[in-house]
């Protein structure tokens, strides 16, 4: 049998995903303030020092108003965050 039929297969892991965290709605209110934005994010001890991006999507609830600036929200927390009476800057 050849070599490389008999070696371990390993997949591709992308470089992206390291560095992109993934936030619920729900954690949303451990933010103090009503702005949420990366960098509160970090202060509140959300995602990790090194992350350049942040995701948030629906899972939970949320309890205030917030407006969230430069990170990418899926459609179901959009929905969300604006029913509470929030809004979402890109």
């Amino acid at each position: 049998m050849p070599l490389q039929k008999r070696l371990p297969k390993y997949g591709f892991t992308s470089r992206i995903g390291r560095t992109t965290a993934q936030v619920r709605l729900g954690e949303l209110n451990a933010v103090e303030g009503d702005v949420v934005d990366l960098a509160a994010l970090k202060s509140a001890d959300l995602v990790k020092s090194d992350v350049e991006r942040a995701r948030v999507f629906l899972s939970g609830e949320l309890k205030k108003a917030v407006t969230v600036k430069g990170l990418v929200v899926t459609k179901g927390a959009r929905a969300a965050i604006e029913k509470c009476g929030g809004k979402v800057e890109e």
